[in-house]
């Protein structure tokens, strides 16, 4: 008898520092092959025999017939993943796991579901890293543009405390909650954006195109020009030459806006204007309130250490007054202060905020509080925003009719005159 040789597989792995490699390994069966990539410290994310197609070795392995995916590139998965597609995945995975379903199935399963895009991509290659042996926060943090530092901290929480399928819904619940508030906020800023945006456009084109045209006429006709029509002229002659003038000065204040964004100095200042804006202020400032609150109380709820917790709400604050906030409270904490105390100091939380995180902290639920704090701002700013939107509407309508009406009057003013040279001429 001839000598017998073991099957050759071929797989690919990622080492310790993320990198993937390409290799070959002899086993006697797939099994066993996984086993050595492992003991050479590696995570198998593709073993197939050499000589057997990746597509049929991925349709047997995975139980679906789309294992053409792993050709994909790896660009692929960089892409940007919306909040919104990414909290109805948690929420789905979520379900999955409460129905009795392993883990690895439950990824499966969604990868299947999910419309061909960057977050299918990273949920297959999660699967495979999760089935190859790593743990699943492990996998997510491979991925921190979609799964950033707080997902990837309550996913290690309910690891930890065996409580994943209830970590994970309370996750799919958070990424709701945070996606409706943004979604109220922008829904209601779109119409008065649109009004102003056109009604900016129809001005430009009036003053550009339309006022020139009756300016020649005037001139044609020699008729005296009332101050307002002169007023109106000389703005549209303005616009014509010197039209890069205002561009220029928008330009640069957006450019202004993104270098101070660069400096620690700069960003705080931005961000106090923001919060102290007439109308507008008061409404940004509780909705950066209720997501530190949402955040927070979500984090501790699910069993990640205050200090940690604070460390990831900083990240995830959006504004650097707050962030400021939050490093003075983590070090008073780290001295031995309790959470209220350092947040009425800091001067960014109001007292309403501040005395219901302390009874919070006197009743031992603390996460529960911080939660009832997001959803009594959030319903503030629902409140706020419809009140501003009742008050936009009227004044926007008084401000567009008062520019039509100078416009109108204008321009009316001196027609009356020609009409009234081209009657006695023709009397």
């Amino acid at each position: 008898m001839g000598e017998r040789f073991m099957p050759l597989f071929s797989f690919e792995a990622m080492d310790k520092q993320g990198r993937m490699l390409k290799h070959e390994v002899e086993a006697s069966t797939r099994e066993e092959a996984i086993a050595k990539i492992r003991s050479m410290g590696y995570i198998p994310t593709r073993v197939s025999e050499k000589g057997q197609t990746q597509s049929s070795e991925a349709a047997s392995a995975y139980g679906f017939e789309e294992a053409a995916e792993e050709a994909k590139p790896a660009l692929l998965r960089r892409g940007k993943v919306s909040t919104g597609q990414l909290a109805s995945f948690t929420v789905q995975f979520a379900t999955l796991l409460e129905a009795g379903l392993p883990m690895v199935r439950s990824l499966r399963i969604l990868q299947q579901q999910l419309p061909a895009g960057p977050l299918r991509e990273q949920i297959r290659v999660i699967a495979d890293d999760v089935e190859g042996g790593a743990s699943l926060s492990e996998s997510l943090a491979r991925h921190p543009k979609t799964f950033d530092r707080l997902f990837v901290a309550m996913v290690r929480a309910g690891e930890a405390g065996g409580v994943l399928d209830v970590i994970m819904r309370r996750l799919g619940d958070f990424l709701e909650k945070s996606v409706r508030l943004k979604r109220r906020i922008i829904g209601a800023l779109i119409y008065p954006a649109i009004i102003i945006g056109v009604a900016v456009l129809v001005v430009a084109v009036v003053m550009g195109v339309i006022i020139p045209k009756f300016k020649a006429l005037f001139e044609q006709w020699n008729v005296p020009l009332p101050y307002i029509t002169q007023l109106l002229i000389s703005i549209s002659t303005f616009f014509v030459n010197y039209w890069y003038i205002p561009i220029g000065l928008i330009v640069l204040l957006i450019a202004l806006w993104k270098l101070a964004g660069l400096t620690g100095g700069g960003s705080a200042f931005f961000d106090t204007i923001k919060m102290r804006l007439p109308l507008v202020g008061d409404i940004y400032k509780k909705a950066i309130l209720a997501r530190f609150a949402r955040t927070l109380g979500t984090l501790i709820a699910s069993g990640v250490p205050l200090l940690q917790a604070l460390s990831i709400v900083k990240e995830a604050s959006g504004n650097v007054v707050v962030e400021n906030a939050i490093e003075n409270v983590t070090g008073s904490i780290k001295e031995g202060e309790s959470v209220a105390g350092p947040l009425r100091a800091s001067g960014v939380f109001d007292e309403v905020f501040v005395n219901m995180v302390s009874v919070g902290e006197e009743t031992g639920e603390l996460d529960k509080m911080l939660n009832r704090i997001a959803d009594n701002y959030e319903e503030e700013v629902d409140v706020k925003v419809e009140s501003l939107m009742s008050i936009l509407e009227p004044v926007m309508i008084v401000l567009i009719g008062g520019v039509v009406a100078f416009i109108v009057i204008s321009i009316f003013m001196p027609l009356m005159s020609i009409i009234e040279n081209i009657s006695q001429q023709a009397g």
